[in-house]
């Protein structure tokens, strides 16, 4: 299903189902539901924030919280694959708009 914010409309409303990696308050990271890497995981706000350029100064705790989750993720997989990547998109490359990170290992599945 193609909306304009998967992360609220689908994961954060309960309607699509995700194996979650780790929660906090106000951070969900989980494995992608169409992935495409070997592993690939996302990290999400709970608030709704359109993008990194979104980002507004009352975001600052938040965007703490986010990257500590980001990086706990990110440790588990280095120590686990031996390398990782960890990227967000802007523009029309992001399809969901909504402030996300990828966690990833390995070649393209696609």
């Amino acid at each position: 299903m193609k909306t304009e914010d998967f992360y609220c409309e689908e994961v954060l409303s309960g309607k699509t189902a995700v194996k979650k990696v780790m929660e906090t308050e106000n951070v969900l990271a989980y494995h992608h539901t169409n992935p495409y890497y070997p592993v690939h995981i996302v990290a999400i706000p709970k608030k709704h924030i359109p993008s990194l350029l979104s980002l507004e100064e009352e975001d600052d705790a938040l965007l703490l919280e986010l990257f500590s989750v980001i990086k706990t993720v990110a440790a588990q997989v280095k120590a686990e694959h031996g390398a990782c990547r960890v990227l967000t998109n802007l523009g029309t490359y992001q399809d969901s708009k909504h402030l996300h990170w990828h966690i990833a290992f390995g070649k393209p599945l696609k």
